[in-house]
């Protein structure tokens, strides 16, 4: 039994002296980790405070040799679930999505991630003068995520799409009177159900207030 005591202690010791710092959550899960070549690792929350008029809120995630990677949620400081971000690379891709603090979506935005450790990127991109056809493009890599798809916009109140804009890397492109365009006014007459991940957040943190995290740095 002491041996065993003795070997746990040694695999605690050992998996926190990984890290120059780090934080310890409500449910003692480790937090905010930085390990020694001061790269950001693992799950992640992090606190803005307001600012210049601008509300505070928090973001959680999970971090890879210092870069955000995959879902992103953003809450206000009242624990609210305001919007769901997807990264790859530390930028922003694919889906994200932004909803006010009692859960109805508003804006529904389309990314794509280049990779950071490429100077010029490769991308298929299709052809807005010919659907349903791609073409090959060169990208010069600025260092972020890049606007690339259908933005759309929706009316808190009725659930239904006011404004949709199509970006391709980043251009936005002049409205057309495409199929593909008709589609996006055609469903503006619908209203938009709670998206599942705030249906889920709601399910599961009824009556739950957030709780904030405790300090575990450790100095080196």
């Amino acid at each position: 039994m002491r041996l065993l005591f003795i070997l746990l202690l040694f695999i605690s010791i050992n998996s926190y002296s990984q890290w120059k710092s780090y934080t310890i959550g409500a449910k003692g899960d480790t937090l905010n980790c930085i390990d020694k070549k001061d790269f950001k690792q693992g799950k992640w929350v992090i606190h803005h405070d307001e600012l210049r008029g601008e509300p505070g809120f928090e973001e959680e995630g999970e971090y890879k040799d210092n870069r955000k990677e995959e879902t992103w949620r953003i809450y206000n400081l009242e624990g609210d679930l305001i919007g769901v971000e997807m990264y790859k690379w530390g930028n922003r891709d694919s889906i994200s999505q932004y909803f006010t603090k009692t859960g109805e979506l508003i804006r529904e935005e389309r990314w794509k991630a280049l990779n950071p450790d490429k100077l010029y990127d490769t991308l298929e991109v299709e052809d807005v003068d010919h659907l349903d056809h791609y073409k090959t493009v060169i990208v010069k890599n600025e260092g972020a995520g890049i606007r690339h798809g259908e933005w759309k916009y929706y009316d808190a109140t009725t659930g239904m799409i006011y404004k949709t804009e199509i970006y391709t890397l980043g251009k936005l492109e002049p409205p057309k009177a495409s199929a593909k365009n008709s589609v996006a006014i055609n469903d503006s007459t619908k209203a938009v159900a709670k998206p599942k991940e705030v249906k889920d957040f709601e399910k599961k943190n009824a009556g739950k207030k957030k709780v904030k995290v405790r300090d575990g740095s450790v100095d080196y």
